[in-house]
């Protein structure tokens, strides 16, 4: 292929290759010379065109022609133009050609083709010709076959388009030859003549004007007996010229008599093609004297779609001002006479209509427009609210008019209501409409259609705004208990709470578990009294059945409470027993039937609601009492023929439905309870799937759940890949009959299913059918064998034995219903049976496999691969498939050939794969012929479908036929017409299989690689030209797979511009594919993708990039944003917004101007498309008038590139926003640091975060000011986000300001209006903490800002205090329970932060703070934080100690459940505890903090707080606080109460093993007990109770060792200590008390008289664990054990960190304080480890193998072992002996290690300073312990001075170690025994004179060299006299050093007296007055 990359084609290279290859390298050389045709072509130009010609003789294939065609034209536009003419002859004389031979068709095809795009290409240049080209063609348009009449049409299209108005003398005759072309037999030509006259219309006035109706007549015929494509295309054609003439693009001339069309004109040609199709006069008044109705659902449906389009057109703005209108036309359509004559007609009527509101109401308007809209629609539904008057007499036809019109309206308004969800509360609000007033009194309706859907509208009211779940369901009770005498009040009213019942599903905050309780009245009430008036029975029982049905779905934690009263209404609606319903057959008359088979079939729903919903409360005891029952329901079936047969058809409906409900309930249920009424059941089965009683099949409601979801693709596109899939299954649905047309009206119960869209059951037959299938193949398995076979073997017999269309329907029944079989045996993993049952198994299936229905063929290849799959047989599956070989080979119907084709595909589906390599071989080669067989496209599209299914099934066992498969599929890409699209769709499929079989593989570098690499583009270079959307978005498809396996081979410059263009396709398929690939690529390449994206919409021509000019202004990013608000799809939502957050985190940071701009502007588009509101700061001079609600105003600002988006979208923009904080949290820190953003911003360009905080904050307070509660919420989260991040950013300009500082106006008028009592408490309870961390940021620096926004958590605060019983029980109890604990959690958090910001000011400078508050001064505002939450902290403590006792019981494990209060705690009810966990769970921690710090201020002292305004008692027990005289505690109870209940809490959540990822819960744990333990009444019952403390240190021990976070293990460590220094007093308190009492002192103390400490049982044992396991992780050299192991990193350096160091310290110090703890024994014991880890650390330190912090360890280390020497057991009697021995060894020790390391000689000065120091204090000690160290270190402390004159001091840390080093040689001197001093004396000396310097030295020597010398010339002055001997001797022995005394005692001796005379200079000239400079 590398040789057709060049300018003239490689004929030589050509010739050699075989006729498929050729095909396929001209392509590719096409491809490359229409990529490089802008060069210079002029001097090959005449070569070129000869060979391009001779490719237009040559029989070019569909793609080939038209790049042939576009090459053509683009060498003639670049190159000489001249000779364009002879081509354009050459052209017209091969279409003039007689010959009609099959072989010269894709000649003349690729002529036409030429012809069409050089006109297009070069326009007027051939004007000249344009005449005789067009004549030809028209002449050649009646002659030619379907697909010449495709390409003529498409050929004249682009000559349109390239003449543009020079083409209009044609323009008539254009038109004449498309007309008939749209009813043309082919779909293809349909499409191709709408699309021609598409083009002619944009110059063609006439076809808008005076031809419209023509027009109009027979685009309704071209929908008749259409595809789906035909309906998109002409409904386009049909909704563009209605557009056209009611709003003319251009002027055009007026003549007499004509006026401008109107829209009632307009609407009123739609509707008569609507109501009478498009039949001529003659036909459709035959139709209308026979009674039928003429038109098919086609026509209606293309209309419908032409009705979108044409408002589409006109754009929203126009529908807003015309709505009105619109919908009153729109209504005529539904209550027009030959609509409602029959059911069916009306139901698909209704669909069309509601489809047309949908699709234009919920895309076209913003929100402002659709609530005028709803205002609208209520209004019209007032004007039919005259029918539903019971006063007014209205005739039959009157409310079956008004019915329709009703149901299509308050759908619509339902619609809009769920869609504006809370931003439509104004519309609720406005008494004008009175809108819930105008929809409830549609209940009282006649019609149960219109009841339903006022039921439905209101239910939609609630999903939208669940404050109205409440208010309505009360209002709805009222009216049913004042109207039960009214059947159609009890009927509608009934519905309505049970909608509203259901809507409670999808309300996150719930409804009152009150409201269950009243339904439940309710529904007694209408069972007791539906006996006591016949005339409203019926609507009674159901009305009650209903209700029950519909409360189930509140819950098993609701229905529990109603169960038994549940399980007894049930008991009372069915016999006793199975003999009691044969004697009810001898009673009764019809209606007393009907009344009972109705009470009974609610029954019998409303135990399916409870299987469905309650699931938890089947108990083995429910079930029993249930089967009983069922029993009798089965029994009730077999006596049904003989009741229908008694009464007639007046139950026979009632009867349909009792049977479905029987299946239905029966299906959920375990088959082996009833086994027993297995042949009762079976008997029914047989005659609903077989009887002769079934005349209609919904074939589309029960075959595509059984087929495989993938084979489903061979129908055509399925129903879910369509923008129309509400309207197209109207199509799909069997004439005359109700197919699977749905509406509610079929089955009322299903108005509480969970479902955003209106449900649209089945009429009772088919769901009786369905029901009758599922339940089938559940008790089929649990059959015998005889049974099995003998129920099969009838089947296989029904089959054989009727005709007709009978036999094709008992055919799909039995077939389907033995496919779920098979289905629920492969799920189950249960057999089938012997042989005896295979065989008729296999007979059924084979001839479903062989059946003229192809949607049976796809379900019956399903079975058969899940017969192989049940079976699991090899030798049976090799049968199959060689069947399916003979057959393929023997028959030669299309149908045989289809379905054993699939069937080759399927049957290996569930066996793992294909694994024998002969089987794949014969396979591959019988699906290659049959994809070959070009006479029969069927045959192909299924052969190739089951051919890539083979290729996924085979894997790489398929390899060896992956490049014959390659060749296959692109020959018949190149070669298959444009008319077989069903053809390309399978060859797109099969390409793609082929694709992912190769892998990356296809990245390799081989020549065969390289081929196969080039095919995959070139087939996917032909797919992307197909004219069919389905085949483009294969080649998408495919696309995104070669990038994915080969990256690097995909060209985005060409892949990018074909998204872009498809991205506003009309076809859903097609805009998945594009995101879907979009997501793709803008993982690894955003920015080029962003970049192609742009490029493309500037070189588009003006007029196609319309659509895509937003990428212009906001580039890809901005098109996305516009696609999400506009799509429905979820799966392509998802997708989007998966795209646009890869491109964000790409591209956001580098281009943050851009994107957050994007994201203001998306907020800022909102419901009013006139302006959007735009947010400033005003602050007012006066602080005291300052309020948060004047700083801000809206001006009106130009609007943006977006206008009119969904809430939902700006919510998604809002996401965006806090995504990119978070990825700029991990850029560059500029991003937070405003003076390093600024200046990087100056010198680099760089764009930073913290520039653009305005912009933050402004689209934080414009989302959570909205009127929508999700974007209120999303707003909240946004401000809290940026709190979090820039609180602590410091403000340049301002220094000790920050930055946020200047927005606290914004954050208090965001806030504000989320403390409104209206208010949801989900946004109330994310105020709060936004509240919360604004308090707790510190920003606040007023204290009148900070009362103002104290206040509003005030305000919240009181409304906790309320309490839950006087509030408004909108929601779920457990709404009250998130919102008090968000509260108190604010509370708490403000708290903590107070006192901890108290702590901080009163530890450095607690004088300079009182001196404030006595001046009476204002302090920061920090300092009055405190002041303020003093003022609630009464009523704090008691709700936090209350919320505390709450969260304790809730985490009790569940077999403690019982202890649980009945009537709930404090802030939780008994039915909510499961909803309330998860909101203690959040909230416990920062509470339990809290309450340990106020706890800690008290310390423990009760004072009388007064009351705390409770609506009941705090809790159960109350704390002991409570003022009842049964439970008044002491405070020491109350006290010791709350401790174990802080302990309780704390030690329970740091035990629970899923604690891992709450970090912050457990250092607030950590921080309360630390609290705790500040206070000495907790210390002392913490150190009194020793088995608590060991249980603490257990936990902690498990703290340290599973957490690896620093500040975790301080905190731990801290804790530690402190509850070992409580164990110190306690020690300590006992033994003074002892000592006071002059008892025989016990041996208070760990270890007593032993001194043995038990593990698990000993504090002390338990310290010691939890310290050496801290010391051992950061030294593991300390480890005899890990020394020298590499996890001990034995001899290596290991390196501790500042943290380390504290961590070590830490540890050390709890070390330093066990032996005091223990009595004297036990410190004899402990010490040894104590003194071994002490100076295992110090020997580290020594050493320098912890690194560089060693400094800070030594301290620590020294001051723990003053600690351990000085412990008052080292004097105890008791132990006084043992502690001195171990203390001389562990000296000995210290000293060995030393003598071995020369510790003298570290570099260390902080060390050699305490060692010289500590020498002192040993040296002047008593002899017996100064002489060993006198001995063993005198020595080396005279070698270290001596080494001093050569490296003197440089800093005050060195001089000060050798000072002190000189201090100890001076007390060892004095030290010595007389005799021995003067010897010691003599070496001292000259180490003093040594540190003198010289008078030249001196004045140039540092300052610590100078004072060393001062210190040694003073201790010679001092110590001479003293020693005058040996001074004098000395010096006569060393002249030397005696002339180096004498030089600095002279020079000391100068210096003073300089310093003398310049002292009194300055008191001579001293003034008498001193300035004071420092005024503090």
């Amino acid at each position: 292929m590398e040789q057709a990359h060049s300018l003239l084609l490689n004929e030589e290279a050509c010739n050699q290759l075989k006729e498929h290859q050729r095909a396929e390298f001209v392509f590719e050389w096409l491809r490359f010379l229409k990529k490089i045709l802008p060069a210079n072509v002029k001097q090959n130009q005449k070569h070129l065109l000869e060979q391009l010609t001779t490719v237009l003789t040559s029989s070019p294939g569909p793609p080939t022609r038209l790049l042939l065609a576009q090459c053509l034209a683009l060498v003639y536009r670049v190159g000489d133009s001249l000779t364009s003419s002879l081509t354009v002859d050459r052209c017209n004389d091969i279409i003039r050609s007689k010959d009609d031979s099959p072989s010269f068709l894709p000649t003349r095809l690729a002529a036409v083709a030429c012809l069409g795009v050089l006109y297009e290409q070069l326009g007027r240049l051939l004007i000249n010709s344009f005449k005789e080209t067009m004549a030809n063609l028209l002449k050649a348009m009646k002659s030619a076959e379907s697909q010449g009449r495709c390409e003529i049409m498409l050929c004249i299209e682009r000559i349109l388009k390239g003449l543009g108005v020079s083409a209009v003398s044609c323009h008539r005759d254009i038109y004449k030859a498309a007309r008939p072309c749209l009813t043309d037999r082919s779909m293809g030509v349909r499409c191709a003549a709408t699309k021609c006259l598409l083009e002619l219309q944009r110059e063609a006035v006439f076809l808008w004007s005076t031809e419209l109706e023509n027009v109009a007549t027979h685009c309704f015929r071209a929908f008749e007996g259409s595809n789906y494509d035909v309906r998109v295309a002409v409904s386009k054609l049909l909704g563009t010229l209605l557009a056209s003439a009611l709003e003319p693009r251009q002027a055009i001339a007026p003549r007499p008599g004509s006026k401008r069309n109107s829209l009632e004109e307009v609407m009123e040609l739609l509707s008569s093609g609507f109501l009478r199709g498009g039949a001529g006069f003659l036909r459709a008044s035959g139709d209308m004297l026979k009674g039928t109705s003429s038109v098919s659902r086609d026509v209606r449906v293309g209309i419908t779609q032409t009705c979108v389009v044409f408002v589409s057109i006109l754009g929203g703005a126009w529908l807003e001002n015309h709505f009105s209108c619109l919908l009153s036309l729109l209504m005529v359509w539904v209550s027009h006479a030959r609509v409602t004559q029959y059911p069916a007609d009306a139901v698909s009527c209704r669909c069309c209509v509601s489809f047309i509101l949908r699709a234009t109401v919920g895309t076209l308007l913003g929100e402002k427009a659709q609530i005028a809209a709803a205002k609208e629609i209520c209004q019209l539904i007032s004007k039919q609210k005259r029918v539903g008057n019971m006063e007014t007499r209205v005739s039959p036809a009157e409310v079956a008019a008004s019915q329709h019109v009703l149901v299509c309206a308050l759908l619509e308004l339902g619609s809009l209501l769920q869609d504006l969800s809370s931003t439509a509360a104004p519309l609720l609000q406005d008494t004008s409409i009175g809108m819930l007033d105008t929809v409830i009194s549609v209940l009282l309706h006649p019609s149960a259609s219109a009841r339903l859907a006022a039921a439905w509208c209101l239910r939609c009211v609630a999903v939208g705004m669940p404050a109205q779940v409440a208010v309505l369901l009360d209002r709805c009770a009222e009216r049913l208990n004042a109207l039960k005498s009214c059947p159609e009040a009890v009927a509608g009213y009934s519905a309505a709470i049970a909608a509203l019942l259901g809507a409670v599903q999808l309300c996150p905050l719930g409804v009152s578990h009150s409201k269950g309780k009243m339904v439940m009245t309710l529904a007694e009430d209408l069972l007791r009294s539906a006996t006591q008036n016949s005339r409203i029975s019926i609507q009674r029982t159901r009305g009650c059945w209903l209700l029950l049905s519909a409360l189930s779905t509140l819950g098993p934690t609701v229905m529990e409470h109603h169960l038994p009263r549940l399980l007894l209404l049930w008991k009372c609606a069915f016999p006793l027993s199975v003999r009691d319903v044969e004697n009810e057959l001898r009673r009764g008359d019809s209606f007393t039937w009907q009344v009972t088979l109705e009470g009974r079939a609610g029954a019998l729903c409303a135990m399916k609601s409870l299987v469905v919903h309650c699931k938890d409360l089947l108990t083995d005891d429910v079930l029993s009492r249930l089967f009983p029952l069922l029993s009798c329901a089965v029994a009730l079936l077999n006596q049904l023929p003989s009741l229908i047969k008694s009464y007639g058809n007046q139950i026979r409906n009632a009867a349909t439905v009792f049977r479905l409900r029987v299946y239905e309930i029966l299906t959920m249920l375990q088959p082996k309870r009833y086994e027993g009424n297995f042949g009762m059941v079976l008997k029914q089965l047989l005659n609903d799937l077989t009887g002769p009683e079934i005349t209609t099949c919904a074939e589309l409601n029960l075959l595509p759940s059984l087929c495989y979801r993938q084979d489903l693709a061979l129908l055509g596109p399925a129903l879910q890949d369509v923008d129309q899939h509400y309207i197209e299954e109207q199509v799909r649905s069997q004439p005359n009959h109700q197919g699977n047309s749905g509406t509610l009206e079929y089955d009322p119960f299903t108005i509480f299913e969970k479902a955003q869209d209106v449900p649209t059951p089945l009429p009772p037959g088919s769901a009786l059918a369905a029901a009758a299938v599922q339940l089938f193949g559940v008790i089929f398995p649990h059959l015998g064998i005889q049974q099995k076979a003998q129920i099969l073997e009838q089947f296989c017999e029904f089959v054989r034995q009727l005709k007709g269309a009978r036999q094709q329907t008992v055919q799909i029944h039995v077939a389907a219903a033995f496919c779920c079989t098979l289905k629920c045996l492969a799920s189950s993993r249960r057999e089938l049976g012997s042989e005896e049952v295979q065989r008729p198994a296999l007979s059924l299936l084979l001839g479903a496999l062989e059946g003229p229905n192809p949607l049976l063929r796809c379900m019956a290849a399903e079975g058969l691969a899940r017969l192989v799959q049940v079976l699991n047989d090899p030798n049976f599956t090799v049968s199959i498939t060689l069947m399916s070989f003979d057959k393929l080979k023997t028959a030669r119907d299309a149908i045989t050939r289809t379905g054993h084709a699939l069937a080759l595909g399927a049957v290996y589906r569930y066996l793992g794969g294909i694994s024998s390599p002969q089987y794949l071989s014969t396979c591959v080669g019988v699906l290659f012929t049959l994809s070959q067989d070009s006479t029969s496209p069927e045959v192909q599209m299924w052969s190739l479908h089951a051919l890539s299914m083979v290729v996924d099934l085979a894997g790489p066992l398929y390899h060896s036929h992956l490049e014959a498969s390659f060749n296959l599929v692109l020959r018949l890409l190149l070669s298959t017409p444009h008319t077989h699209v069903e053809v390309q769709q399978s060859l797109g499929r099969c390409f793609n299989a082929l694709i992912t079989s190769m892998g990356p593989d296809l990245q390799g570098e081989g020549a065969g690689v390289c081929a196969v690499r080039t095919s995959c583009l070139v087939g996917c270079a032909v797919m992307q030209d197909s004219q069919d959307c389905l085949v483009q978005a294969q080649a998408i498809s495919c696309l995104q797979q070669l990038h994915m396996f080969a990256p690097g081979f995909v060209n985005l410059a060409s892949l990018v511009p074909s998204l872009c263009i498809n991205l506003c396709s009309s076809y859903l398929s097609l805009r998945r594919a594009v995101v879907a690939c979009l997501r793709q690529l803008a993982q690894r390449e955003a920015v080029e993708v962003s970049e192609h994206a742009v490029a493309l919409v500037k070189e588009l021509p003006r007029r196609d990039n319309t659509q895509l000019g937003l990428i212009l202004d906001v580039g890809l990013e901005g098109a996305l944003f516009s696609l999400l608000d506009r799509e429905s799809d979820p799966c392509l939502c998802r997708d989007i917004q998966e795209t646009l957050v890869h491109m964000m985190s790409s591209a956001a940071e580098s281009n943050l101007a851009h994107w957050l701009k994007l994201c203001k502007d998306v907020l800022s588009a909102s419901a009013d498309s006139a302006a959007a509101a735009a947010v400033e700061t005003q602050q007012e001079e006066d602080g005291d008038r300052y309020d948060d609600s004047s700083a801000f105003h809206a001006k009106s600002e130009s609007s943006g590139p977006f206008s009119n988006l969904r809430w939902s979208t700006r919510v998604f923009s809002m996401e965006c926003v806090c995504r990119i904080i978070a990825q700029c949290e991990n850029g560059n820190s500029a991003h937070f640091n405003m003076a390093l953003a600024q200046e990087q911003h100056l010198h680099e360009s760089a764009d930073f975060l913290v520039l653009h905080l305005a912009d933050l904050i402004r689209m934080a307070f414009m989302a959570a000011t909205d009127h929508s509660d999700q974007l209120r919420l999303a707003g909240l989260q946004t401000l809290l986000v940026i709190i979090r991040k820039f609180s602590n950013v410091p403000e340049p300009e301002f220094p000790g300001h920050v930055i946020l500082e200047q927005y606290q106006a914004n954050v208090g008028a965001a806030l504000r209006p989320a403390f409104h009592v209206d208010a949801p408490p989900n946004v109330t309870a994310k105020a709060c903490q936004v509240c919360s961390a604004w308090i707790a940021s510190g920003v606040i620096s007023d204290l009148r800002d900070l009362r103002r926004v104290h206040q509003l958590l005030a305000s919240s605060l009181a409304k906790v205090q309320v309490g839950r019983e006087v509030s408004s029980q909108l929601y779920n109890e457990s709404t009250f329970t998130m919102e008090t604990l968000a509260v108190l959690k604010a509370w708490a958090e403000v708290y903590i932060t107070a006192v901890q910001g108290s702590r901080q000011r009163e530890s450095p400078g607690s004088l300079l703070q009182q001196q404030n508050d006595e001046a009476g001064t204002t302090g920061p505002a920090g300092a009055g934080l405190l002041k303020l939450v003093q003022t609630d902290l009464a009523t704090l403590s008691r709700l936090w100690l209350a919320a505390l006792q709450d969260h304790a019981l809730l985490t009790l494990p569940s077999q403690y459940s019982s202890q649980l209060p009945s009537t709930g705690g404090s802030f939780y009810t008994a039915e909510t505890v499961e909803q309330a966990r998860p909101h203690y769970y959040s909230a416990w921690a920062t509470i339990l903090h809290a309450t340990a710090l106020w706890l800690n201020s008290t310390g423990f002292i009760m004072v009388d707080e007064g009351p705390a305004n409770l609506s009941r008692p705090v809790t159960p027990t109350s704390m002991g606080q409570s003022t009842s005289l049964s439970s008044v505690k002491s405070p020491e109870d109350v006290n010791t109460d709350r401790l174990h209940l802080i302990l309780g809490i704390s030690v329970e959540f740091l035990c629970s093993p899923h604690s891992g990822d709450q970090m912050e819960n457990i250092d607030s744990c950590l921080q309360a007990l630390q609290a705790l333990l500040e206070v000495p009444w907790p210390r002392s019952k913490v150190g009194n109770d020793q088995a608590l403390g060991v249980e603490m240190l257990s936990v902690l021990h498990r703290l340290i060792v599973t957490r690896e976070s620093p500040n975790i293990q301080l905190a731990v460590l801290e804790l530690v200590r402190q509850i070992v220094c409580a164990a110190q007093e306690h020690v300590k308190e006992k033994r003074h008390s002892a000592e006071a009492e002059k008892e025989t002192v016990p041996e208070f103390g760990e270890g007593r008289d032993t001194g043995g400490l038990v593990p698990g049982k000993s504090l002390v044992f338990g310290a010691l664990e939890l310290c050496l396991c801290t010391l051992v992780r950061k030294l593991p050299q300390l480890s005899p054990k890990l020394a020298g192991s590499p996890t001990g990193r034995g001899g290596q350096t290991c390196s501790l960190s500042n943290t380390d160091c504290r961590l070590v310290t830490s540890a050390l110090v709890i070390l330093s304080e066990l032996p005091s703890i223990c009595s004297p024994e036990g410190s004899v014991s402990v010490l040894p480890t104590v003194l071994y880890l002490l100076l295992g650390v110090l020997r580290e330190a020594v050493k320098g193998s912890v690194g560089a912090e060693s400094g800070q360890l030594v301290p620590g280390i020294l001051q723990a072992l003053r600690t351990v020497l000085t412990s008052p057991m080292s004097r105890a009697e008791k132990s006084r002996g043992a502690w001195t021995e171990l203390l001389r060894c562990a000296l000995h020790t210290l000293l060995e290690s030393w003598h071995t390391g020369s510790a003298l000689s570290l570099s260390s000065t902080t060390l050699c300073l305490r060692s010289y120091q500590l020498l002192v204090s040993l040296f002047q000690g008593p002899a017996p312990v100064a002489r060993p160290f006198i001995l063993a270190l005198g020595g080396c402390l005279v070698s270290q001075l001596q080494e001093v004159e050569k490296s003197r001091p440089q800093g005050p840390a060195e001089l000060q170690a050798v000072q002190d080093a000189i201090r100890a040689l001076e007390a060892l001197v004095f030290a010595a025994d007389e005799t021995h001093c003067p010897q010691l004396v003599a070496v001292l000396l000259p180490i003093l004179i040594s540190l003198l310097l010289d008078e030249n030295a001196l004045a140039s020597a540092p300052a610590a060299s100078r004072s060393l010398h001062e210190f040694a010339l003073g201790d010679l002055m001092r110590i001479g006299p003293q020693h005058s001997a040996v001074f004098r001797a000395l010096m006569a022995s060393a002249p030397h050093m005696k002339a180096r005394l004498e030089a600095a005692v002279k020079g000391n001796q100068e210096n003073m007296n300089t310093k003398a005379q310049t002292t009194r200079v300055i008191s001579k000239n001293m003034p008498s007055i001193q300035l004071k400079f420092n005024f503090l």
